[in-house]
């Protein structure tokens, strides 16, 4: 299946080879069902560079991906399953498959942008000193719950060079072998800690004004949130301890153990001596109010922004906790799911 472009000198529009013979993609999945579905059917490129590689779905994701044509692996069970690790099988089948210099890598759960793949195509082409170009990532059913419209909100990251991409990306192969891929061993952050090694080889990351995929967070209930969120502490903490030299969840992990432990730590047992500290209690409203100030006051999604930012870091705690906690009983890592089957 081919595009075809109007001639442009705007990077935007530039004419590219329709085939996109060039380029591979990588699509990774857990019990992803109609989303699955929908995110293979949005790609609109040559089904045969297309590798969907399988986390041990239940849902019936692996025969969904096989109609469309894509090569589908599906990862040993034997093994811990992680996004790195995934992403990482998929490159190594699609090198398999053909010549390939750039790999579009895209979640199960996201539908790709109609004219993504030129537009972030023709600018990296143009910029051999750029390793990823990510672009706008937008949530399909903002308005289904707060959860959702949270998310839409993360995804909205500053435009032009930039420290990270999400899961979603258009990657140079040749940077990404240069620094041996993701680290197939975190199971949340693996996008920033794999931009932090590219940057420290001299690579830069780009965040280009353009829609690039529709996320769909299926978040609807609070108990979806909060785990999502314990994913993310445990993954600071993970990414501080197995991948120590990125160094870039040390902040991360502070403040959740300072706003998520040590400050309510420090409340409860100095009200115990002396009840006037339950007034440090006031400051979490605080910080809530500080927060949404620095964004936009008048805009009502600012204070609830603000507010789950700060409820996050007792849930971030909760996941730095559990990861060390299993890290010094020497457990195994495991998945921490939000999501319903799809």
């Amino acid at each position: 299946m081919w595009l075809i472009l109007p001639a442009s000198d705007n990077w935007r529009e530039k004419q590219v080879p329709t085939s996109f013979a060039n380029i591979g993609v990588v699509v990774i999945g857990r019990n992803e069902g109609q989303r699955l579905i929908d995110c293979l059917a949005s790609l609109k490129i040559d089904m045969r560079k297309v590798v969907y590689v399988d986390s041990g779905s239940t849902d019936g994701s692996v025969a969904a991906a096989a109609k469309f044509g894509v090569t589908v692996i599906k990862l040993d069970l034997s093994q811990p399953f992680t996004p790195g690790r995934a992403r990482n099988e998929g490159v190594v089948a699609l090198k398999a498959i053909g010549q390939i210099e750039f790999v579009q890598f895209v979640d199960g759960d996201c539908e790709l942008a109609p004219g993504w793949l030129a537009a972030a195509l023709a600018f990296i082409a143009e910029r051999p000193d750029v390793a990823v170009a990510c672009g706008r990532r937008r949530e399909r059913f903002p308005e289904r719950s707060v959860y959702n419209r949270l998310c839409d909100i993360e995804w909205d990251s500053p435009i032009g060079d930039t420290l990270a991409c999400g899961g979603d990306s258009l990657m140079r192969l040749k940077a990404f072998d240069e620094v041996g891929g993701f680290n197939l061993r975190l199971i949340a952050g693996e996008e920033p800690e794999l931009c932090a090694r590219l940057r420290q080889r001299g690579w830069k990351i780009w965040r280009l004004d353009a829609e690039m995929t529709r996320h769909d967070a299926a978040m609807t209930q609070f108990g979806q949130w909060w785990r999502r969120a314990v994913r993310s502490g445990y993954g600071y903490a993970e990414g501080s301890t197995l991948a120590a030299q990125s160094n870039i969840w040390g902040k991360a992990e502070i403040r959740a153990i300072f706003w998520g432990g040590l400050l309510p730590l420090v409340i409860i047992v100095g009200a115990l001596v002396y009840t006037g500290m339950l007034w440090l209690v006031l400051v979490y409203p605080l910080q809530i109010c500080q927060i949404a100030l620095r964004r936009e006051a008048a805009n009502g999604e600012s204070w609830s922004y603000a507010l789950f930012v700060t409820l996050a870091k007792f849930a971030e705690f909760r996941g730095v906790v559990k990861f060390y906690w299993r890290h010094w009983l020497g457990q195994k890592m495991e998945l921490i799911e939000y999501k319903r089957p799809g």
